[in-house]
């Protein structure tokens, strides 16, 4: 405190001349002090918004929601629509585990050999990050220094980047997770999440699958040996190394004694479990319809529906037609066949001769031309124009132009009705028709149809299916004149039922009765007097025939009855087949098949109820029926095993092989083949 003097001199009261006054004044605060409090206030509403931000940052990129979902996409099972197991895909997961109701010896084994100070620490353990570091440094054994947070936040937010930026994420995570959960909450999420090899993730798929034992029952050795798989799950994993995963459980029980969780002698005594895998764990057998479907099924699940098992349109008796139907195609060629109802669910695909030897889907993946398949789509367009099946169009060699068609054979005319040359295929009528209604116009039939690739422009050639295109796409596209009702979207799944008021949100087109009248009366004569007389029917059936340049590429894609059915038959080195054209082997490919699907051969008797949870068959690899046996014998495959079908005295019998020993029964009676309740056609 300070005085302050002054000399007061007020004119109006003398008496107070030189008197001395002194006031009291407050003292000044020093400056530097208070430059420092500023800062400080500074810093901390620094630091204040710093933590807000992060903590926005974390909870939109590292949802604690996130913690408790699978980090890789849970197993699903595919199944035929009869309920046969086609296809198992994805993670085996199993609900997560609680602390409290796991023997104390399971969470022990854990702390010992990932992080035994984990309920002292707060995400990060500095001797822990010391001790890695100096082990690595003097060439001792490499260790990470991740606590089980870390590793948590690690597997379930971050990716497999090494890198600084990644580290510090990673502690931020972990820092994040220890305020917001319990550690018991952390410790369940991580046991409930990390990977244990074979495709297993979480410690009760894990158990489950090792030793078939729940993990609320595992042993001390049980715990231990998994325990042991954290530091190298695929290499660790007791089904690929059974000796290694072993040593690495005496090392977790070691541990466990140094942590006063067990004595020495405790430890020792611990003897090694014995494994116990059960077939149903093993990987599947995959199938060009399941590699197709199970994109489907991903969507299905994400869209809230969490079952384990999707039922699928796949019909296993028409998948097995078909590989039988298939065996026509000649010895170095490739052949795809797609079969879907009206409404796009497909029934039966085959995508090549053995999917074992080559997964590439030709149904859905190999884009090749369509030939005269695609004169379908020429033709709508001019009966959109106006144009009648009995109208006449010349069928006389183009002489001028730079593109100069010429029909096969040599078979020419100077008119030809447009219903005779669409049934014959005239490559010179098809583009002098595609010249009079334009290129416009059959590209948007194309397009209203369903089809997407690419379509080019002014291009004659495009009449004759010059442009490239899946089997799957070209088979819809008929599959929507089948049902006059366009475009069908190919499906694996059945279709929802759809409400009353669907009908006008659907977005679908049809032609007008006599345009689908007309082009029908096209495409049955191109089956009874046409290019496609070998894949005639007793029932009505509606085709196309295309053979692409040099022969390439031969297709015949056609329905009868509810099916729709496209047929492809090439090599996948675009090498031309010999001899081979749509109306030959294709033809009777879609015939065959087309049989067996309408009831008009009988197909082998059905197999038993089919377990959902059974072994996977596996539909798309060469069929033991192709084993020749002798006489009306032939093999099947059944519940996994070989079943010999043959005849004994006109008495049908079953011989089976297996664990009880030969077995011979009687085989169960072919179903009756329903009858057509529609009219024989008339003769070609």
């Amino acid at each position: 405190m300070e005085l302050s003097r002054h000399i007061s001199a007020d004119a109006g009261r003398p008496e107070l001349d030189n008197v001395l006054i002194e006031t009291l004044e407050p003292p000044r605060p020093p400056r530097r002090k208070r430059s420092w409090r500023k800062r400080i206030v500074r810093g901390l509403a620094v630091l204040l918004l710093v933590l807000i931000v992060l903590i926005g940052y974390l909870a939109v990129t590292a949802p604690l929601s996130k913690s408790l979902q699978p980090v890789a996409p849970p197993e699903i099972t595919l199944l035929a629509a009869d309920g046969t197991p086609i296809a198992r895909n994805g993670a085996v997961i199993a609900e997560p585990v609680k602390i409290a109701q796991l023997p104390p010896h399971v969470v022990h084994a854990f702390l010992a050999i990932e992080d035994r100070r984990f309920y002292t620490h707060w995400g990060l353990d500095p001797r822990g990050i010391a001790r890695a570091a100096l082990s690595n440094l003097t060439g001792g054994s490499t260790q990470g220094g991740s606590t089980i947070t870390q590793q948590l936040a690690k597997f379930t937010f971050l990716t497999a980047e090494r890198s600084l930026t990644r580290k510090a994420r990673e502690m931020l995570i972990a820092f994040w997770l220890e305020a917001w959960l319990t550690k018991d909450e952390i410790l369940e999420r991580y046991l409930s999440n990390a990977y244990f090899g074979d495709n297993t993730y979480g410690i009760r798929a894990a158990s489950l699958h090792y030793f078939h034992r729940r993990p609320e029952r595992l042993t001390i050795g049980q715990a231990a040996l998994l325990a042991g798989l954290m530091k190298a799950p695929s290499r660790l994993a007791p089904t690929n190394n059974l000796d290694l995963s072993r040593k690495r459980m005496r090392v977790v029980l070691k541990s466990m004694a140094d942590a006063g969780y067990l004595t020495p002698a405790e430890a020792r005594s611990v003897s090694a479990p014995r494994l116990d895998v059960r077939s149903r764990a093993e990987l599947p057998t995959g199938t060009y319809f399941a590699d197709w479907a199970l994109p489907q099924a991903r969507q299905i699940e994400a869209a809230g529906y969490a079952g384990p098992t999707y039922r699928t349109t796949l019909d296993s008796r028409l998948q097995a037609a078909a590989h039988r139907a298939i065996r026509q195609a000649g010895a170095g060629t490739q052949v795809a066949l797609v079969a879907m109802r009206r409404n796009g669910e497909v029934v039966a695909m085959v995508g090549g001769r053995d999917y074992s030897k080559s997964a590439f889907n030709r149904v859905t993946q190999a884009r090749r031309q369509p030939g005269s398949t695609f004169k379908l789509f020429v033709y709508l367009a001019a009966l959109k124009a106006g144009m009648e099946p009995q109208d006449t169009i010349s069928n006389a060699p183009i002489e001028s132009g730079s593109y100069k068609p010429q029909n096969a054979g040599g078979a020419y005319s100077t008119t030809i009705t447009l219903e005779d040359a669409f049934a014959r295929s005239s490559n010179v009528a098809a583009v002098r028709l595609f010249n009079r209604v334009g290129d416009e116009a059959v590209i948007d039939i194309a397009r209203r149809l369903g089809v997407t690739s690419p379509l080019p422009k002014g291009d004659p050639s495009l009449a004759l299916g010059t442009a490239t295109m899946t089997l799957l796409e070209l088979t819809a596209a008929y599959a929507g004149v089948a049902a006059n009702s366009f475009p069908v979207v190919p499906r694996a799944f059945p279709l929802p039922e759809a409400g009353w008021f669907d009908w006008l949100l659907d977005g679908k087109r049809s032609l007008s009765s006599h345009d689908h009248k007309a082009i029908e009366s096209m495409l049955r004569a191109a089956v009874n007097r046409g290019t496609g007389r070998a894949a005639m029917l007793q029932a009505p059936n509606f085709g196309k025939t295309g053979t692409s340049q040099e022969n390439r590429d031969a297709l015949f894609v056609g329905y009868s009855g509810d099916f729709v059915v496209g047929v492809w038959v090439g090599r996948d080195d675009n090498t031309p087949l010999a001899g081979v054209s749509g109306g030959t082997v294709p033809a009777r490919i879609w015939r065959d098949f087309m049989r067996v699907a309408l009831g008009e051969r009988s197909a082998p008797p059905p197999r038993p109820a089919a377990d959902p949870q059974g072994p996977v068959q596996p539909l798309d690899v060469p069929d033991l029926e192709d084993i020749p046996v002798g006489g009306e014998s032939r093999i099947r495959i059944e519940d996994g095993q070989a079943v010999l079908s043959t005849a004994i005295d006109g008495v049908p019998l079953d011989v089976r092989l297996d664990s009880e020993g030969l077995r011979v029964e009687p085989a169960p009676a072919p179903p009756t083949a329903p009858r057509s309740s529609v009219p024989s056609p008339p003769g070609p």
